[in-house]
C-alpha cells in the first residue's frame, strides 16, 4: 500500500492494519525458516509496510501533542 492510502485511514483502521501486517510478517519469517517461502521480497515489503504505518501513527501523535500544548509553551 502507498503512504497516502495509509494516511486516509482512521486510527483504528491503522491499528488493525498494523496488527495484520505484523502477523503476516511473522508467518513469512516462519515460512522462510522452514524454506517454504516462494518470494523472499515479501519479507522486506512487509517490514516496509510496518515502518510506514508506525511512522504515520507517530506523526499523528506528535501533531496531537502540539495541539494540546498551550500557546507560547513550545519546546
Amino acid at each position: 500500500m502507498k503512504p497516502a492510502e495509509y494516511r486516509e485511514m482512521s486510527d483504528e483502521q491503522l491499528d488493525l492494519t498494523l496488527k495484520d501486517t505484523v502477523k503476516h510478517l511473522f508467518h513469512l519469517r516462519f515460512q522462510s525458516a522452514t524454506e517454504r517461502l516462494e518470494t523472499p521480497s515479501e519479507i522486506s515489503k512487509a517490514k516496509r509496510d510496518v515502518a510506514r504505518i508506525m511512522t504515520i501513527q507517530r506523526e499523528r501523535r506528535e501533531k496531537a501533542g502540539k495541539k494540546a500544548q498551550p500557546a507560547g509553551k513550545e519546546k
